[in-house]
């Protein structure tokens, strides 16, 4: 009778499971790095995007600055004019003159920042991608300073909008409606005569354009900073950035 021997499996050793194990996690770790590595890569790429269209929208602001100061240093003047004619009362024969910067100077210009970037960072939660914590808080302190310009052009049209009561007393609507064309304010060439020639009414009005004068002064100040915030951030972030 034969007698078969009975094959037994050779039985691993500890080692062997050893190295399975590592070569297993080595591989979900790799992987893991891989993943890791290519999602902070994409928001890189996505910070910096955001710094270049930031960027864009302070370009874009320092023309409109330039444009909104150039307007405010133009109507002061025009206010000065106003408030010395009113308060030296040098009103008749300077009808032409009293006409124009009366309606002149309640006229406005309000500069509108470009936020598109810094909304939609607010928005989308993305403001944490911004890691230069240099960066995140120059793009924050610029926008209060943005807040606060909107703070004083709110008053300025405030202002504006309180002298028209004492316009209507003072000047014929009239001669306001021929003077507006869709050129602008032409000043009148005859001298057409005030409605009032009380000097009363000329203190008031002087007053309400001292008023003006201050708010135009504050907004026109804080423009200028706003300016030089603005070109000092786009050289900083263009370097931080490696931008051109």
């Amino acid at each position: 009778m034969e007698v078969h021997a009975h094959s037994h499996t050779a039985r691993k050793k500890w080692t062997h499971y050893f190295w399975e194990f590592l070569m297993l996690f080595l591989a979900v770790f790799c992987g893991f790095l891989a993943e890791y590595q290519l999602e902070h890569k994409i928001e890189r790429d996505r910070e910096k995007k955001f710094i270049q269209t930031f960027i864009e929208d302070l370009k874009s602001d320092t023309a409109a600055i330039r444009q909104n100061i150039a307007f405010r240093q133009n109507k002061m003047k025009a206010m000065d004019s106003l408030t010395f004619l009113l308060n030296s009362q040098q009103i008749k024969g300077h009808e032409n003159d009293l006409y124009y910067l009366g309606r002149s100077f309640v006229r406005g210009v309000r500069f509108q920042s470009n936020d598109r970037t810094i909304t939609q960072l607010k928005n989308s939660g993305a403001l944490r991608l911004i890691r230069n914590e240099k960066a995140a808080d120059s793009m924050i302190s610029y926008q209060k300073l943005v807040e606060y310009i909107y703070y004083n052009q709110e008053d300025d049209r405030i202002e504006r909008r309180e002298a028209d009561p004492l316009l209507s007393h003072i000047f014929y609507p009239a001669v306001f409606d021929k003077m507006v064309t869709i050129d602008g304010i032409n000043r009148p060439t005859d001298n057409p005569p005030l409605r009032s020639y009380d000097k009363n009414l000329h203190f008031d009005l002087a007053y309400y354009v001292h008023q003006l004068k201050g708010t135009n002064f504050m907004v026109e100040v804080r423009l200028s900073t706003l300016n030089e915030k603005a070109k000092n951030m786009i050289s900083f972030l263009q370097k931080e950035y490696h931008l051109k």
